[in-house]
């Protein structure tokens, strides 16, 4: 055992568990009783870690450098305490439908503390890319090297639904599968 190796688990922990807590209280505005949503769960954010290099996906979009770009913008502009909810729904796959999540998202001041920094993206089709990003509460690693998703609709890149939704599950909130859009 290291030593203070179980000092930097806790905080890795409560890293994790505060980030889930301020998904789980801006979340929790717009959950309904209706048992509205799919019935499959959206998946989990997976932490990969790997010294193997990923074989390229032969499919991709033309132009593999500037939709990664637009990737990370987009995904820095969602996390972005200073993005209007308009703006954060253009750059969310299905954004008109998932307002009310993002209004609740945004109206929680500590939602402001959360910041994600993407560092690979993977095309596996010439519409959709696997992301790796780091989620950080207050300039802190709270979860290193998740895993999600990006697609292109309408021309541009997006966060995945399946993500964000993700992320909501992860938080522990019972009513995640009850909110409109996951």
């Amino acid at each position: 055992m290291v030593l203070g190796s179980d000092r930097k688990r806790a905080n890795g922990s409560r890293g994790l568990m505060a980030v889930g807590f301020v998904l789980a209280v801006a979340l929790t505005a717009c959950s309904d009783d209706s048992g509205g949503g799919s019935d499959s769960p959206p998946p989990t954010p997976t932490v990969e870690r790997t010294t193997l290099s990923p074989t390229p996906s032969p499919s991709g979009p033309a132009d593999r450098a500037a939709a990664e770009k637009e990737i990370k913008e987009n995904w820095r502009k969602f996390f972005d305490p200073k993005t209007s909810t308009k703006d954060k729904q253009a750059v969310l796959e299905n954004g008109e439908q998932m307002g009310p999540v993002l209004q609740a998202f945004s109206g929680d001041q500590r939602g402001g503390q959360v910041e994600a920094r993407v560092t690979k993206v993977e095309f596996t089709k010439p519409t959709a890319a696997t992301v790796t990003y780091t989620l950080l509460l207050n300039g802190a690693t709270a979860l290193p090297d998740a895993s999600g998703t990006a697609v292109e609709q309408d021309g541009a890149w997006k966060m995945s639904v399946n993500t964000l939704c993700a992320l909501v599950q992860l938080s522990g909130n019972a009513t995640a599968s009850a909110l409109p859009g996951c």
